[in-house]
């Protein structure tokens, strides 16, 4: 079997193609994922095609890097949608990983309106999560405020393409033409829209490093020096052109991003888990941490995202001790606030990294909080997606009403339960009329 053509079909815009490519994979013998309470590596921020991936990958193409790579586990987020959750789930059962899902969207806290908090120049607006989905589809109750997130986005993007085309001109772009057909399902974001100049520019212009010298500042020669390196010239097109301070920068205003009651009724009801993003403790909003955790546990946020190689992967020698020493500090605020952790790298810009360096000395000591964090993830998301006994359900609340001990529960069920059709077997003994105790039995503990 030819393996490396074989997953080329991982990220055909076809799902049916994805699916088969999945279950002929799924007999070949990989390194299997270690425990979750050992010395593994997890990624639970994969960015999918569905949002943007730096490195095109599908849903199915995650799940398996996971099984190759032998993560302990693995979780998709993508921005503003649901699409990839059904398909990156069911490639992790058939192929044997233990999977999460999620969704992320910027909302405004109006309590942080003069703070910035972890969208940079943007006081009172905050990139926020929910993780643990269990299905793409929500209930109809909350489906107008899925579809008002891709409502906004697309709005905030052809508010910036109209911008920038009018600076850039005679370099344009055409949304519809020139951006949608770069998603799988037509949601794009700011990334795709510089791809899509980019390459119009390539095409219609004599001198690229000129033309953009001219627009960007600098000279001919800086300028085809940075585009040696097309994640660095990527990045340096988004700084100048669509954030702050940019032509095309579209400044945040009432109405313009979901609140985060408005967020967290979408996720709960999907019986998902509302969660905090953390940057790195540096903006006005993050020195507040104290205060922007009551206030968000208080709406309901249930867990804590962290992007590690932010926190000490830096060249700045100071820089990187107050990052350091700001990464300790949140978790152990987290542990004191009983938050697990959902940790890893977002693959949404060229030359991330696949997963973090646990074995790093920064982040080595809190490598066992990692590990528990991805364990309650999984234990929530096998017992809701097969039983409905997640960590929101009935259930979860009438025998396990504490943060504490409910987390307990289910980072304990998440690491006995294997990955894959072996963990659907074992739950096939659990039922509803079962407490946390009989559940831990049944399940072999």
């Amino acid at each position: 079997m030819d393996v490396r053509r074989l997953e080329a079909g991982l990220v055909d815009l076809d799902p049916a193609v994805r699916s088969a490519v999945v279950a002929g994979l799924a007999g070949l013998r990989q390194q299997a994922p270690p425990p979750l309470d050992g010395a593994g590596v997890v990624n639970m921020h994969c960015h999918t095609f569905f949002s943007f991936n730096a490195y095109g990958h599908s849903p199915s193409s995650l799940a398996w890097l996971a099984r190759k790579q032998g993560w302990a586990a693995a979780g998709i987020v993508d921005f503003d949608v649901l699409d990839a959750v059904d398909e990156f789930l069911d490639a992790c059962e058939v192929l044997g990983v233990r999977g999460s899902a999620g969704i992320e969207t910027r909302v405004f806290i109006p309590e942080f309106a003069t703070r910035e908090i972890n969208s940079p120049g943007e006081p009172g607006v905050a990139y926020h999560m929910g993780i643990g989905f269990t299905a793409g589809r929500v209930p109809e109750a909350v489906a107008p405020i899925l579809a008002g997130l891709g409502r906004r986005a697309a709005e905030r993007n052809q508010a910036i393409v109209a911008r920038v085309n009018a600076y850039l001109d005679p370099v344009t772009i055409d949304y519809e033409h020139d951006v949608l057909p770069l998603t799988p399902a037509g949601n794009p974001t700011e990334r795709h829209l510089v791809a899509a100049y980019i390459t119009a520019a390539a095409g219609s212009v004599p001198d690229p490093a000129g033309f953009w010298a001219d627009r960007l500042g600098g000279t001919r020669e800086e300028i085809a020096d940075i585009m040696q390196s097309p994640a660095g010239f990527q990045n340096l097109v988004r700084a100048r052109l669509m954030k702050q301070g940019g032509v095309g920068y579209v400044t945040p205003e009432s109405g313009m991003f979901p609140t985060v009651d408005e967020f967290h009724n979408l996720i709960v009801a999907c019986g998902a888990l509302p969660c905090l993003a953390w940057l790195d403790g540096l903006s006005a909003g993050e020195q507040d941490i104290e205060e922007l955790l009551a206030l968000t546990i208080g709406k309901g946020v249930v867990a804590l995202n962290i992007i590690p190689d932010r926190n000490w992967n830096v060249a700045a020698p100071e820089l990187r001790r107050t990052k350091v020493r700001n990464l300790n500090r949140i978790v152990e605020l987290a542990r004191d606030l009983d938050l697990p952790l959902n940790v890893g790298t977002e693959m949404n810009s060229p030359g991330q990294k696949l997963a973090d360096e646990f074995d790093a000395p920064e982040l080595a000591p809190l490598r066992p909080a990692f590990l528990e964090g991805a364990a309650m993830i999984y234990g929530h998301t096998a017992l809701q997606r097969t039983c409905g006994l997640g960590y929101q359900s009935a259930w979860a609340a009438g025998h396990l009403p504490g943060r504490r001990e409910r987390n307990a529960f289910y980072t304990r069920t998440g690491r006995m339960l294997p990955p894959g059709k072996v963990a659907q077997v074992a739950l096939g003994a659990v039922s509803d009329n079962l407490d946390p105790g009989q559940v831990l039995a049944a399940l072999g503990a």
